[in-house]
């Protein structure tokens, strides 16, 4: 175990390492004459991808361990599977809800004329619901949370 611990620690220090030799090396060539610098603009494109590259490892490092817990722990599947299904409950909810008919206002037409269909203004229409009935949630259980703790702590 302490193996791997070390492995982390270096590979971490070489990300770091990574990132300074970049960040440095993108200073060094800012050029505030010429915005149009083909050196600049390299190491504008390093850093950025180098940026994309930690992002998909940091999510799929992410992805990974939160499925290998939620498998290997029957109670952290419980909750997921939970959790899953009370999304599904709002999603369901929220677009039966949600009506087709396209709004009126001044201008609907340039819309119509660029591709706004029925099926688009549902699908608009359940997103909004769904944030309405998570942000009534949410304060649902913020006013009822100290009162429910209160009746069961004693």
């Amino acid at each position: 175990m302490e193996k791997i611990g070390k492995i982390i620690t270096f590979i971490l220090w070489a990300l770091i390492i990574v990132s300074a030799v970049l960040i440095i090396s993108l200073v060094a060539n800012i050029n505030d004459v010429n915005k149009q610098d083909p050196a600049m603009l390299s190491w504008i494109n390093a850093n950025l991808v180098w940026v994309y590259i930690l992002g998909i490892i940091g999510a799929g490092i992410a992805i990974f361990f939160g499925l290998f817990h939620t498998f290997t722990n029957k109670q952290a599947a419980k909750s997921g599977l939970i959790s899953l299904v009370f999304m599904g409950v709002v999603a369901l909810v929220a677009y039966l809800l949600a009506s087709p008919e396209m709004p009126q206002f001044i201008g609907i037409d340039k819309f119509i004329a660029e591709g706004l269909t029925s099926g688009t203004v549902k699908l608009v229409d359940t997103g909004l619901h769904a944030t309405y009935i998570l942000f009534a949630i949410a304060v649902i259980s913020i006013v009822l949370g100290p009162v429910i703790r209160l009746v069961y702590n004693k």
